[in-house]
């Protein structure tokens, strides 16, 4: 069964009074943003809950209003909206090397700043018995190495099927960033190579044509919203990943997520509000009260 959460409450998790909204304010002490005055805000699909609560906390609308405003093109794309204008503020993921050459090339100077963590988390059937792989298993695997569950604790004597995201995708990136660098990583055949971090979660929970299959996605999209009960999360090196482990370091391949804004958007403007509300610690608790994992020391973001 898939569990689809895609719109933080306010309300429900205690904040607008926490926030100032009972009073008419923003969070950060100024005025709410009338809805028509808000940015465009744009970036990865595993930060459009961020997304809809922010909204929701400088304007005063509600769940379904910002879910129905607030549109994410990924993080590769996003990049160019900002780009070329279309975009005020990113809430992103790392995106590849080609996304700042973009910018660089239209000549746009940008401002990024860490306000989150995520994970690289790996993903199997709930019917394979395998729980942990170790990073040398992951490196093993998907370098072609090791093509059997049999060759890793646990596991049963049947193919590995590693599938694997589009080289611009954010997981993708994470992947080359965190676990197997891509001049290294094992070129997939096109049938696995799934395009959408939807599709790659469902390859997996199709117990029928994938019982062997492996996969990887960023944990707060795969946990918190796109959970399938066919699938588990791996843990690596025998550490499970969750907040606190994102937190802490102790799970071995963490990244930040950030927001992006244009160095030339103007002081007080709407856009540069909402980047400079994010590294506060009031901004760091709306984070953490979305379910993701915080920055860390608040003093340290953005330097």
């Amino acid at each position: 069964m898939k569990k689809l959460i895609c719109c933080v409450m306010i309300a429900a998790l205690g904040m607008v009074s926490g926030l100032g909204l009972a009073e008419g304010l923003a969070p950060d002490g100024g005025a709410l943003i009338p809805m028509d005055e808000y940015p465009v805000v744009d970036g990865s699909t595993a930060t459009l809950p961020l997304s809809y609560a922010l909204m929701q906390a400088f304007t005063g609308c509600t769940a379904q209003e910002a879910e129905d405003a607030i549109r994410h093109n990924t993080t590769n794309y996003a990049f160019y909206e900002l780009a070329d204008g279309r975009a005020d503020l990113l809430l992103v993921y790392e995106p590849s090397e080609a996304s700042f050459e973009y910018m660089d090339n239209q000549g746009v100077d940008y401002e990024l700043i860490p306000i989150g963590r995520d994970a690289l988390v790996f993903l199997v059937n709930t019917h394979n018995p395998v729980n942990n792989l170790s990073q040398a298993d992951i490196t093993a695997i998907y370098t072609g190495e090791k093509t059997d569950w049999s060759q890793v604790d646990g596991g049963e004597d049947l193919p590995i099927i590693p599938y694997q995201r589009p080289d611009a995708s954010g997981s993708q990136v994470m992947m080359y960033n965190l676990a197997v660098p891509k001049d290294v990583i094992m070129e997939a055949p096109q049938m696995m190579v799934l395009t959408e971090m939807a599709d790659l979660i469902e390859g997996v929970a199709d117990y029928d044509n994938a019982a062997g299959a492996l996969g990887y996605s960023v944990w707060f999209y795969a946990a918190n919203m796109y959970a399938m009960d066919e699938v588990k999360i791996l843990s690596v090196d025998a550490v499970a990943p969750d907040v606190a482990a994102i937190e802490d370091g102790s799970y071995p391949y963490v990244q930040p997520f950030y927001a992006v804004l244009r160095v030339d958007a103007p002081e007080g403007s709407a856009q540069r509000r909402l980047f400079d509300f994010l590294r506060t610690e009031e901004g760091q608790r709306l984070v953490r009260d979305c379910g993701y994992a915080g920055a860390g020391d608040i003093s340290e973001v953005g330097e």
